[in-house]
């Protein structure tokens, strides 16, 4: 099912033995455009502390409750290679953290081996390197949006498949333009991204979002509207 990045927020990550925090936020591949770790705030618990978890550690969420529950002790997560939520994540830190888990490497994969270039390889070999294409979802909400011809909005949010952990839409504010409407608009669809600037843009024109389907945040995202969303837009689906 589809859901709100920003709803995910707060929710409770709870232990075989006991609660260890909130999730404060999302940490994704730009390659992909998939969730690669939960940043939960350990709170009370862990005063000062953030920790890193996989998506791939969740069982099954109590939605009703808010709560995602995974399967590790409060004394896996507390003994976990600390990280610095002040710096970008390194791969060094990365493979420390996947090898304390157990988790299986995401960047060995053929999706993002495939689309890796000699260079970014040779440096997320070098001890210390950082991983460039790790995102923030909360540095990401807030950029601008802009058309072929023109500014359309910004990034008010982040729509997010709860199985696979892939960011299906961001979720277009477009108040400056057309006041109190919000469109959809797959992440794919944007023909270039500037991280530097905040910026992306999409190949389509304004004329084009203005008459799309509108998003109502309220109601959640169906398959009939998704089947109205890219046939507007004469977008092959994903599905």
């Amino acid at each position: 099912m589809l859901r709100s990045v920003k709803d995910l927020r707060g929710y409770t990550i709870r232990a075989v033995d006991g609660d260890i925090g909130k999730v404060h936020e999302f940490y994704f591949d730009d390659r992909g455009w998939i969730i690669r770790y939960l940043v939960v705030e350990t709170g009370r618990w862990l005063p000062g502390r953030r920790v890193l978890l996989s998506p791939s550690a969740l069982g099954q969420p109590e939605w009703e409750t808010n709560m995602l529950p995974v399967g590790l002790t409060k004394a896996q997560v507390e003994h976990s290679p600390p990280i610095d939520a002040d710096k970008p994540v390194s791969r060094q830190m990365e493979r420390e953290l996947h090898v304390y888990y157990g988790w299986r490497p995401y960047w060995g994969s053929a999706t993002v081996m495939a689309i890796q270039t000699e260079e970014e390889a040779t440096q997320e070999s070098e001890p210390g390197q950082t991983d460039p294409h790790l995102r923030s979802t909360r540095e990401v909400i807030g950029y601008h949006i802009r058309a072929s011809d023109g500014e359309i909005g910004h990034v008010e949010d982040l729509i997010t498949n709860d199985e696979g952990w892939s960011i299906r839409y961001l979720v277009v504010d477009t108040h400056n333009w057309l006041p109190g409407r919000k469109v959809l608009v797959d992440p794919f669809w944007a023909d270039q991204v500037n991280w530097a600037e905040r910026r992306v843009h999409v190949d389509m024109t304004c004329e084009m979002v203005k008459n799309s389907p509108e998003f109502d945040p309220s109601a959640p995202v169906n398959r009939e509207y998704e089947v109205r969303l890219y046939d507007f837009y004469g977008r092959p689906k994903y599905w």
